[in-house]
């Protein structure tokens, strides 16, 4: 799904780019569109989106049924916390996949990008890749990327988990919890979003 997901991605902004640079004949700057857009932005919010809205809700729901069922009950007899033994595992694996979702995803879209823009469009293949290496800079685009990456993995693992673990013991309780972690993450990784791309640019 990442790897479809910025295929396409990269191409539209292709696409869009070269429609609007040709007006002003800087064709030869659409590698520099495009590495931007995506290393900055659609990269890692497309991906934070794309993976609450998979395994985000996925996460919710079994540990939601874990609690419906009485799993975590269970494991308090035990004397194993099932916060220690479900829960953080869970967050903390979002957090560590979600930046190397998003490179996947940037890699992909670049790929996406230079189809159409060099294949499709006709822009010099040597003109794009120059374009698009020398306009990103590490400190401004490529570590900006990995904190909302990080950021967004943070953000869809607490609200998974912290959903899944508050549901109510019923059917729909368990209902209500997926559905409420896609779309409370999906607004909170936009607003997060929102900030760190103000805060960078100070």
């Amino acid at each position: 799904m990442i790897c479809l997901s910025g295929v396409t991605v990269g191409a539209i902004l292709s696409f869009l780019g070269y429609s609007t640079l040709s007006r002003f004949g800087a064709e030869g700057s659409l590698g520099a569109v495009v590495g931007i857009g995506l290393v900055r932005e659609l990269g890692p919010l497309l991906t934070g989106l794309l993976v609450t809205g998979r395994a985000g809700s996925a996460m919710a729901a079994e540990i939601a049924s874990m609690v419906t069922t009485e799993q975590f009950d269970g494991l308090r007899m035990m004397s194993v916390d099932p916060i220690d033994f479900v829960v953080t595992p869970k967050a903390m694996a979002m957090v560590l996949v979600m930046p190397l979702l998003s490179a996947l995803f940037i890699v992909f879209a670049f790929f996406g990008g230079y189809l159409v823009g060099v294949e499709l469009l006709g822009v010099d293949g040597g003109t794009f890749l120059t374009s698009l290496e020398t306009s990103i800079d590490f400190v401004d685009d490529v570590a900006q990327s990995l904190t909302k990456a990080v950021s967004f993995g943070a953000i869809a693992g607490f609200i998974a988990t912290y959903r899944g673990t508050t549901c109510e013991p019923t059917a729909a309780g368990v209902s209500a919890a997926t559905t409420s972690t896609v779309v409370n993450a999906s607004v909170a990784i936009l607003i997060c979003d929102f900030a760190l791309t103000m805060m960078w640019g100070v």
